[in-house]
């Protein structure tokens, strides 16, 4: 893959609503009987090889395919950061993507053509994840309210296949208060995937980065942050016990509920910077709203 560099704008990665091919045109009848056109999101089959190991096939839209596998591969601790890759072969009539490193790595046997998961799509193999996050080290990074105050309104503005056809995810690699890149996909694993994806391929360090997500904080989406070394993880929409739990023990700062306004800090409260008064900050237009975003 040719990547752009750190300074082109193009690293604003979000996902336009008129892109060929990620969504079509059906027709619907209401409940009065109208007939009406909807624009909705594809979906494809998309199968992950690593070198000749066939791993997974995730459901997803189909762009940035060899992000999706690389973060795949990387957020079950399946390809270290260091690992000498040779190549990310994409066969889009294959729906096929393989990952090849120098040498077969030691993962390759170790899972089988299953994933057990709470979330949509590819979800969370556990295991060897579990005993990987003894090794997780995240720095302790102060988090501005004016930051997350900004970032939800900017999100929420981007033009993304959400605003155009619904039914999808967004995740967002963020700094500051500013998005750097947005992906998004059918489940919320996908879109969290390619990020990890991206920041391998560039090389980008986690540690003073926030990630977004309008996926649950679940214990799987705990996880992969971790695992990607983003010390604060975002969400509008809501959390789970065991993800709170799994946070606390790791020491990320967790954010739930951030919808304008208004959010839940279920880890890491004393890194919050409060710094900003809500009533600066204007509330959600209703007609940008996501799934679930109404209090």
């Amino acid at each position: 893959m040719q990547l752009p560099k750190l300074n082109d704008k193009s690293y604003l990665i979000a996902p336009q609503p008129d892109r060929i091919g990620l969504t079509r045109t059906i027709t619907g009848v209401d409940h009065t009987g109208l007939e009406a056109e909807h624009s909705v999101v594809e979906e494809r089959p998309l199968t992950i090889f690593l070198n000749k190991r066939e791993i997974v096939t995730a459901m997803t839209i189909s762009d940035y395919p060899e992000y999706l596998a690389l973060g795949f591969l990387r957020n079950q601790g399946m390809l270290r950061p260091e690992e000498d890759i040779t190549g990310v072969d994409f066969d889009e009539e294959l729906e096929t993507v393989v990952v090849r490193t120098a040498q077969e790595t030691d993962y390759e046997d170790k899972l089988s053509k299953k994933t057990r998961t709470s979330g949509c799509a590819i979800g969370t193999v556990f295991g060897d994840m579990m005993e990987g996050l003894a090794d997780v080290s995240l720095p302790e990074v102060p988090v501005k309210v004016s930051d997350l105050y900004t970032l939800s309104s900017k999100i929420n503005r981007t033009p993304s296949l959400y605003l155009e056809a619904g039914a999808i995810h967004g995740t967002v690699l963020c700094q500051g208060d500013q998005p750097l890149v947005y992906m998004e996909d059918v489940g919320r694993h996908n879109a969290v995937d390619k990020i990890a994806g991206w920041m391998l391929q560039s090389q980008t360090d986690g540690a003073d980065k926030i990630l977004y997500t309008t996926g649950r904080l679940t214990s799987e989406m705990v996880i992969k942050c971790a695992m990607m070394g983003i010390p604060t993880l975002v969400s509008r929409s809501g959390f789970t016990a065991w993800g709170v739990d799994i946070a606390r023990q790791v020491g990320l700062t967790l954010i739930g509920r951030l919808k304008g306004q208004r959010f839940v800090c279920l880890s890491g409260e004393g890194r919050l910077i409060r710094d900003a008064k809500a009533a600066a900050f204007p509330e959600e237009d209703p007609r940008q709203q996501r799934k679930g975003s109404k209090t």
